[in-house]
Order: structure tokens, then sequence, then C-alpha cells
């Protein structure tokens, strides 16, 4: 359940999820987690081994870019990465031990640095667990899960360990044969205030892929909704890493080494550029990822004000020893578009302040310098090269509590997102071969905020925010094509309401909505809707744990429609999903739980795109239309969970 944290946020877009309410969610992805933040849309375009697609505050981020995901110390957003910016690969998580989600939306803290403009969120794994966890999950479309986790004393601290493995076909004509394995060894010890736990993971994910289809093809005929074009695509990703988490007192530090792995097989436009061979095309990323944080917090009284400061440097260091962009055909390499070997590294350090300059009043101060340095070796030796940037991102808010019921926010900050390192240093267009403009690998964001929270009744807590965020260009490195494309600059204004209703001790209704309206900030006759912004949003679910052993709850996800042309004279269709679960307690030690996906069965999509493609037997040129990835038909999944 969300905490009540009045009189401790600093904005009204911040909160915390427990580790009991996400357990109440019924998942078809691992990543949905990610839909507890409040707005936040979490879709697929492709196999379930791939990254997911995410939408928030205005934003179709793609990957991952604009929206910064943390396990514990541990990034989850690429840079420079083969597919996408700020690539999220959320399918490894495991979630059964997530203990919590805190989420921050905005530019408005100063520990959050890359990707976080539109919004951030880390997730916290448990370091013990009350018992041993054994899951057995079978469902339709040849849905397989097996779970185990489980933690006991050693010396003076707690082994836990965890495995998954799970297989899934999907409901695609071509099936995804997907096969999953994933593994945690984290050894804890000590307390709140001095502690330290070392993790070891690893995860291994192969699959087919059935991307998304052109509209007209389903029209004509010739394939079904869950058909698929080039039936060869799919891909395999592997993740492997150690990380160690310390904390005495004021001080914490974290450290953390990923070994990442990635063949990423696509086809989008079919014959347009091939007529022979097919576009489909391989992304490739091979990296070692080493990275660390240390602060300190300090509390002081200053002329008779109490103070508390936040002093911190966060580096990290991507040794990426490919990347690359081949064309294929089949999944057989035809030739190579273009491979990089890069070495990015980046040092941020930050101050956060937080003054009680009355009872009712607070501020919040911060300050963030962010350092980068590039190094390009490029097969085009002209994009070879190596390049500096840095930003500075100052931040200010105020908080006016009320009374204990109520509490109002005003912030300013500026953030920033980086781009595809490979950007920084391009002269040359690696498909046409003409000249490339390079670009500032660092943009800057400013977001602007007014708020309130408040809980009214005792069990309603609920925020309504107010919000801006300007962005001064959305340049980014296209990895389908290998080259950077200047989009321009942008403005997102919107208001987002969120309630959390505790019914009883045992059920609970929460209800988020958002509107945004997303628009490009300069004149041109193109128009100025940004293609793919999501414009309004809506979750509304319900849990019940009676103490009699029944279980059950039920959520419904609206995600509206999106502008496709920035003349908004295409767009795509808004879907509503429900979800739903029950579960029984059979004794202390089994449980029995059925979840029902897309209980309606309705036939929306998960995302839509315009732009032009070709198949087999049509014009040259192509033909623009709407490509839709299908959401999947109602499917039900029984799980057995045993405790012991």
């Amino acid at each position: 359940m969300r905490e009540n944290i009045i009189g401790i946020a600093d904005t009204a877009s911040e909160g915390i999820i427990s580790h009991h309410r996400i357990n109440n969610i019924p998942l078809a992805r691992p990543g949905e987690i990610l839909e507890q933040v409040p707005g936040l849309i979490v879709s697929q375009h492709s196999g379930d081994g791939k990254a997911n697609q995410y939408y928030l505050r205005g934003f179709n981020l793609d990957h991952g870019t604009d929206f910064a995901v943390w396990l514990d110390s541990m990034p989850l957003n690429m840079p420079t990465h083969a597919h996408g910016q700020g690539y999220i690969d959320a399918n490894w998580l495991m979630p059964e031990l997530i203990d919590n989600l805190a989420f921050k939306k905005g530019a408005y803290h100063a520990e959050q640095g890359d990707f976080s403009a539109a919004g951030s969120t880390h997730l916290h794994y448990a370091k013990t667990l009350s018992q041993t966890i054994a899951k057995l999950t079978i469902g339709n479309y040849g849905f397989k899960r097996l779970f185990n986790a489980s933690s006991q004393n050693m010396a003076d601290g707690e082994l836990l360990y965890a495995i998954e493995a799970q297989t899934y076909d999907g409901a695609w004509n071509n099936s995804q044969h997907l096969k999953k394995f994933n593994g945690l060894l984290r050894y804890s010890t000590g307390d709140e205030a001095h502690g330290w736990n070392i993790t070891a993971m690893g995860y291994d994910s192969n699959w087919d892929a059935t991307d998304q289809i052109p509209k007209r093809a389903v029209n004509a005929g010739l394939i079904k909704r869950f058909g698929a074009i080039d039936t060869t695509d799919g891909g395999e990703t592997s993740r492997y890493s150690l990380s160690a988490d310390w904390h005495d007192g004021e001080w914490q530090a974290n450290a953390y080494a990923i070994h990442y792995k990635l063949d990423l097989f696509s086809n989008f436009t079919y014959f347009l550029d091939d007529p022979i061979n097919g576009d489909q095309f391989q992304q490739a990323d091979k990296r070692n990822v080493f990275g660390g944080a240390v602060n300190r917090s300090i509390n002081a009284n200053i002329a008779g004000i109490e103070t508390s400061h936040q002093l911190g440097v966060q580096g990290r260091y991507d040794d990426i020893s490919n990347v690359g962009l081949y064309r294929t055909a089949a999944r057989q390499r035809l030739s190579t578009t273009r491979e990089d070997a890069v070495k990015q590294a980046s040092v941020g350090l930050w101050w956060q302040g937080n003054w009680q300059l009355t009872p009712s009043l607070r501020a919040s101060t911060g300050i963030r310098e962010d350092i980068y340095r590039f190094d390009i070796d490029s097969n085009i030796s002209e994009n070879s090269g190596k390049a500096n940037s840095n930003i500075l991102s100052p931040k200010l808010g105020l908080a006016w509590q009320s009374s204990k019921q109520h509490e109002f926010y005003i912030n300013w900050g500026r953030g920033f997102h980086s781009n595809d390192g490979r950007g920084s240093t391009i002269r040359i267009n690696p498909i046409s071969g003409d000249a490339a403009a390079k670009v500032n690998p660092l943009v800057k964001a400013v977001s602007k905020e007014v708020g309130w929270r408040a809980n009214p009744m005792g069990n309603w807590q609920t925020t309504l925010a107010l919000f801006q965020l300007d962005i001064d260009s959305e340049l980014l490195f296209i990895g389908d094509a290998g080259a950077t494309e200047a989009s321009r600059p942008s403005r997102r204004v919107g208001a987002e309401w969120t309630n959390y209703i505790a019914i009883n001790s045992w059920s609970y209704i929460d209800a988020d909505f958002a509107v945004t309206r997303a628009r490009f900030k300069d004149a041109d006759t193109a128009g100025d809707d940004i293609p793919g912004a999501i414009a309004k949003t809506a979750s509304i679910g319900i849990a019940l744990n009676h103490p009699s052993g029944w279980s059950a709850s039920t959520r419904l996800r609206y995600f509206g429609p999106r502008a496709l042309i920035e003349d908004n004279s295409v767009k795509s269709n808004s879907s509503l999903l429900t979800n739903a679960h029950i579960g029984y307690q059979i004794n202390p030690k089994l449980n029995v739980g059925l979840d029902i996906f897309n209980i309606f069965n309705r036939k929306v999509s998960d995302i839509d795109y315009l732009y032009t493609s070709r198949l087999q037997g049509e014009a040259a040129n192509g033909v623009e239309d709407i490509h839709t990835h299908p959401a999947e038909p109602r499917m039900a999944r029984l799980t057995m969970t045993f405790n012991y």
C-alpha cells in the first residue's frame, strides 16, 4: 500500500509502493510492475524477451529514454545501446523478491541523473524471506514457470537465493518459443543503521518474435491478426552482475559490475529497401559496465534553521566492445552497416538540501553536475573520435503543510537525458554516405510543477500534480538506421490525480488518472503534435485479502489515443484492458491462484506506428500505413504456491 508521506515528500509526484500491493497485481510480464508508477503504461511490440515499450507524462519513452530505473544500486538503463537509447530490459526482474518500489517524477531530485526527466523508479529486492517460496504456474499458449526462493541464517547474516525458469509460446501464429532462466544469490548482514550486502545475478533468454504488422496485410487477409510478415525475427540476451551495498550511519556506498549481451533481429519495413533479401537487420550489443556511488547525510542547524543535507558522487563506465548494426536475411548476416567499440564514462556530483524554514514550511534545494566522456572507434573511420560534455542541473522546491492532512508543493528543476555517444562524433551517415552533423550528447530538460497531497479522511490518500516539462531537443541516435536524427524542442503540460483508499484492514481501491498535452514548440508546416505521445491514461484497481483465506483483485487500464503524425491527421485507437486474480489459501503452506488477462478479450493494440513499408508485389516506394502489435487475447494462468 502507499505510505503516507505528508511532511516527508518534496513533491506531489512521488510515492512508495509496498510488496503487499505489488503482490496483489496480476502480471502478464515482469515489466508491468512498473505500471504501479501512476500514469505509466508498459506495452510490447515484439517478443517477450525484448525490452518493453514505456509511456509516461506525454512521452513515448521508447524502451527507456527519459525514464530511469534502478534495482537497488544498479541502473537498468543502457546508454549508447544497439536498439534504443536508455534501453530498459525488465524481463529478468523477479516480482516475488521486490520489497518496495519508490517513484519520483520530474527533474526535482539531485540524486537522479541521466534519463530521469520524466520520472525515475527505484526497485528494492528483499534481503530475507519469512518462508521458502516454491511456485508452479501453467497457462494458455504454452506458459510454464517454475520459481523457488528461500533464505537462511549464515554466520552473522542472511543468505538469500532465487531461481526461475520459464517457457512461453504466446498467441502468435509464429510461436515465440521463449525460454528464460534467471537466478540470484545474496548475502546480507547488519540492520538499517549499519550493514552491507553482496548480490550475484544471472539471466539468459532467447525467443522468436512477431513484430508490428501493417494493417493492410490483415485487412487483405494476407496474414491473421496474430501473424507475422518476417517469421525469422527474434533474439537472445544475457545479463550477469555482481553488486555490493554498504551503509554505516551517515555514509552509504555501492558498487556494481555487469556483463551484458544482446542480439536482436527485426524487420519493420519488410521489402522496402531490399526487394530481394528483405529488410531484416541485426542489432548487436556486448558490453561490460562498472559503476558505483558514495554519499553522506548531514544534519545541521544553520542560523536557527534545522537542515538536512546529502552530498554524493556517482560514476559509471560502459566498455562496449561491440555495438553493431548489420543487414541480415533469416538471421544470416549480409553486410555491415555500422560497427563500433565505445568507451563511455560519466561522473555525477550532487548536493540536496532540505530546510525547515518554519514549523509548516520547508524548502528543498539541489544542484548536480554531470560530466561525460565518449571514445568511439568505428568501422567508418570518419565516425571515430572523442568527445566531452557536461551539464549543470539546479533544483528548487517549497512544501507548505497547512495541516496534518494537507500539504502543498511548488517545484522547479533542470535535468537532462544523454543521447547515443555515437552521435557525438558522427560525420558520415552509414546508410546514405552523406555528411551527418554531430549533436550535443546531453540535452537539457526543465520541469515545473505545483501539487497537493492530502489524507482527508484517514483511509483516503490523494495527490494532484500540475506539471510542465520542456526539452531543448529530442535528439536521438536511431539504432535502426545507424544515424542521428534531430527532433524539435518540445513542451508537455499535464495533470495527474492519484488516489488510494483503504476500505478496511484487508481491502483497498486505487485509481490514477493522467492527462497531458505534448507539442513541439517551434513552428513547422508539418504540424506540432508529437507522434506517439501519450495523452490520457487511467488505472483503477481493487484488491481484497480476506482473513478467511480468499483473495481477489482486478485492474482496469486505459491507454488513450495518440497522434501518429505531426498534423494529427492519423491517430491510434485507445485501448481498455482488464486483468483479474482470485486465490485461496488452502492451508498455511499451500495457496492456489488464478490470473486472467484481458478478461473481456478485447481486440486492441499494444502499440501503433505510422510509417512506410513494402510488402512483396507492392510499388517500389512502398505504402504508408499504420503498423500495429495486437494486445494478447484472453488467457488464464494457474499458480500453485508452496510455503515451508
